[in-house]
């Protein structure tokens, strides 16, 4: 008997879409978007609505999700030398503080960022309000680390200085395909958010929550069906293409996640009583199966996960699914064929393709049961 081989080439998780069903601008209400259903057993796809969700759910069930709030983490700035610059700030950077450095004093705040354009180490910056900031070293993945200076009179972390002068991290295929005059709107800054998002720390949108309304989710907890949170921040790492020829040649740049007790007891409850662990998008599935990894079901985990979830993964953390549709060879597309087998994938791909299911961030919704 001989093992499963699983694709490992990058082009296997190739697909082909017309740039006209990329949505670049979010419907008019969040739960009015399309749910294209599939069903593993049957192997049956139905067409839907988001707010048709809650037919799916019984009350045995646990729906989960992700409640990492954005920042607002694109800032531009000046390097003092000349000539302005764009950051994409990430996550807090720790790293001890050396003896007689100015990192020991209050107010100094180094994080991760991708820095557009040519920027060496021990570059000076000024920012918004006469901040001053310095290009401290080279990180891997092309990301930098960033040291800005913050009066903590004015500003307790560098959250509440973007939250003032940041901009929205919307993806870079919407910033490119909008008109450039009008790159950012008004309905931006709360659509490209959860409306239950309360924890700040990403640096994009997990957006299988996005379909969620308060009127939805309250239906679903009438219904019955218990519901509980994980938090992952997410970095771009979750969003970005994979550029080794081979998925076994990538690696994953590390986020960090928090599955609590009281968690994990909601999932133990589902599974004995016969529920399904419904994940609210790719990044609960990678919070649950990270705190699951050498067990039997996930356990309260807190910390960095580098998991890159590819065919052949046993997943002990969920039992379906609700996601976006994805960019090709993207690690959310090999994820999303780890859990329901990449010809499947193809198939529902093309199907939402010949329905003319909008893609990506602000596009349409699956539910994998």
């Amino acid at each position: 008997m001989t093992d499963h081989v699983y694709p490992l080439d990058l082009s296997s998780f190739d697909y082909p879409l017309d740039p006209a069903l990329i949505a670049v601008e979010p419907k008019a209400k969040r739960d009015e978007s399309r749910l294209l259903v599939y069903h593993r057993k049957r192997q049956r796809i139905e067409h839907r609505h988001f707010s048709d969700i809650s037919e799916y759910l019984s009350p045995r069930d646990l729906l989960v999700f992700n409640n990492s709030r954005v920042f607002p983490a694109r800032l531009y700035g000046e390097k003092k030398n000349g000539g302005k610059t764009e950051f994409l700030f990430l996550r807090p950077v720790l790293r001890p503080a050396p003896k007689q450095n100015h990192q020991t004093q209050a107010g100094f705040h180094y994080w991760e960022a991708l820095v557009r354009g040519k920027s060496a180490p021990q570059t000076d910056l000024l920012f918004p309000e006469g901040v001053s900031g310095r290009i401290t070293r080279d990180l891997e993945g092309g990301r930098k680390e960033v040291m800005i200076a913050l009066s903590p009179d004015r500003y307790k972390d560098l959250f509440s200085f973007l939250e003032k002068w940041g901009e929205v991290p919307l993806p870079p295929y919407i910033v490119k395909r909008r008109n450039a005059e009008k790159v950012l709107q008004k309905t931006d800054k709360g659509r490209y958010q959860t409306v239950y998002a309360d924890k700040w720390g990403s640096a994009a949108a997990p957006t299988a929550g996005l379909h969620f309304t308060d009127a939805l989710i309250h239906k679903i907890k009438t219904g019955g069906t218990e519901t509980a949170t994980t938090t992952l921040h997410i970095g771009l790492d979750t969003f970005l293409p994979i550029r080794t020829e081979t998925i076994t040649e990538h690696r994953m740049h590390s986020e960090w996640i928090q599955v609590s007790s009281e968690t994990v007891a909601k999932i133990k409850q589902a599974r004995a009583q016969g529920g399904k662990v419904f994940a609210v998008g790719t990044t609960v599935t990678r919070a649950l199966e990270s705190a699951a990894r050498g067990h039997e079901m996930p356990c309260a985990m807190e910390g960095d996960t580098d998991i890159f979830i590819k065919p052949g993964h046993v997943f002990k953390g969920i039992d379906a699914l609700i996601t976006n549709f994805h960019l090709p060879k993207s690690t959310l597309l090999v994820m999303i064929a780890a859990f329901a087998g990449l010809d499947t994938v193809k198939h529902i791909y093309a199907e939402a393709i010949r329905y003319q299911y909008r893609f990506y961030s602000y596009g349409d919704a699956m539910l994998i049961l």
